[in-house]
């Protein structure tokens, strides 16, 4: 099947820095991409040089398999990471103008059901919450109905049940065979809505595959958590690599029937700490050496 997007090499390049240096993935239609990665790793910089906000220093873009054309434009959809609302209009209104920026049009009754926007649709934009606000940004970005997709960091800023009413939009859209490029800085979410993601660090795609797939086969053990005062003699001996964080001992291990057993024995209250399975944090600290969210 050929890939809907082929990004070879893609550079960009500012005067004081090298936002993105070397970015390559490819992308089979229907496929939900996620871009991971701290702030000021390079994550929206790749996706607006891709987009055509931005022209590329260097790379190639390939849309359909050819450079991205006339048609481009009106086969994508953006939800930018800051957009501005029109104002004084409602969001039925800015629906109906978005739609009619294109030849193709988004189902409106579609829209409004699969944005859960029908008990707002009267409101005046100025009066919506911050969850409703992205929901609509994101039915504008589906008013041309496009093949592909692009959303950065869709729910930075909303609360944790704002966070999961857009994350089952998105898994909607993903179910209808649209592709999608989500950039995001939040694991949870990268786990949820992603088939493929890339974990970008300074400008540069350092691993990329399946969420489950990556954490196996880097960080495949466990991660423990302890609270309250330990020694660095202890932490030294046990098979382990670990982190301090405002007295919690953050510890990633490939052991972690080993390290409970050490730490029993030298008394550490059990009731301090906590495991769980290793997730894309944890593997992008491995891969970085330093926390996702720095």
């Amino acid at each position: 099947m050929q890939p809907i997007l082929d990004i070879v090499d893609l550079k960009k390049y500012f005067p004081e820095v090298k936002a993105v240096d070397g970015v390559g993935f490819s992308l089979a239609p229907g496929t939900c991409f996620g871009l991971l990665g701290p702030n000021g790793a390079g994550k929206t910089t790749a996706v607006e040089v891709i987009e055509g906000v931005l022209a590329p220093t260097a790379g190639e873009i390939l849309y359909k398999g050819a450079p991205r054309g006339a048609t481009f434009k009106n086969e994508v959809g953006i939800q930018f990471q800051n957009t501005e609302l029109p104002q004084y209009l409602t969001v039925g209104e800015t629906l109906r103008t978005f739609r009619g920026l294109y030849d193709r049009r988004a189902d409106l009754p579609w829209l409004v059901e699969t944005c859960r926007l029908d008990e707002i649709i009267d409101r005046d934009n100025r009066r919506i919450s911050g969850g409703q606000k992205q929901r609509l940004l994101l039915a504008m970005a589906l008013a041309n109905d496009p093949e592909l997709l692009f959303l950065d960091e869709p729910t930075t800023g909303l609360d944790p049940q704002a966070r999961r009413h857009l994350w089952d939009i998105v898994r909607d859209i993903t179910a209808r065979g649209t592709t999608i490029v989500l950039t995001t800085h939040y694991m949870e979410e990268a786990e949820i809505l992603c088939d493929v993601i890339g974990i970008i660090d300074r400008g540069r795609i350092i691993a990329q595959g399946r969420p489950r797939d990556l954490v196996r086969e880097h960080c495949g053990g466990a991660s423990i958590t302890l609270r309250g005062p330990i020694d660095d003699d202890l932490l030294g001996r046990l098979p382990c690599r670990h982190s301090r964080d405002n007295g919690r001992v953050e510890i990633q291990t490939d052991d972690p029937a080993e390290c409970l057993r050490l730490l029993m024995e030298r008394g550490v209250d059990l009731a301090t700490v906590s495991v769980r399975p290793q997730n894309l944090e944890d593997l992008f600290l491995t891969l970085t050496g330093h926390e996702l969210r720095a």
